[in-house]
């Protein structure tokens, strides 16, 4: 059994959710987090990292297609500082480029209505962004 990680794909209104299984080789999506305040963001986040036991906290770092990171980097590492600060729990950026342009290619192929999409790229982009890192592995 390895630790299990805990992927975040960061946006202004929803966190989506992937976990990795407990061998350490698929990520599987949770149900998004709609936001509220940072506060009650971290607490969720603490209470789901107890419940399915989190060794690691994994955010999509948005860069640019340079490999610089984009606007919303500072934003996401202070969000970052505050996840590990409260739960006392690494937190690992990883680059999400294009997770979220992937994650809508296979909604839309999948004939998914536009309504549901919305909910479904969160959570898929988290899973293809924790997939990511643990093909690396």
């Amino acid at each position: 059994m390895k630790p299990r990680i805990l992927a975040l794909d960061l946006g202004k209104k929803r966190i989506g959710l992937a976990v990795s299984d407990p061998l350490g080789i698929t990520a599987q999506g949770l149900p998004n987090i709609e936001r509220k305040n940072k506060r009650t963001d971290l607490d969720r986040l603490v209470r789901l990292a107890h419940e399915k036991e989190i060794a690691l906290f994994l955010l999509g770092n948005p860069m640019n297609m340079s490999g610089r990171e984009g606007r919303q980097s500072a934003w996401v590492r202070e969000f970052a500082g505050a996840l590990e600060e409260r739960t006392g729990l690494p937190v690992k950026l990883w680059d999400e480029r294009l997770t979220t342009v992937e994650a809508g290619r296979v909604l839309r192929e999948s004939g998914i209505s536009i309504e549901k999409r919305a909910a479904a790229i969160d959570r898929l982009s988290a899973v293809i962004l924790l997939q990511s890192y643990l093909d690396s592995l």
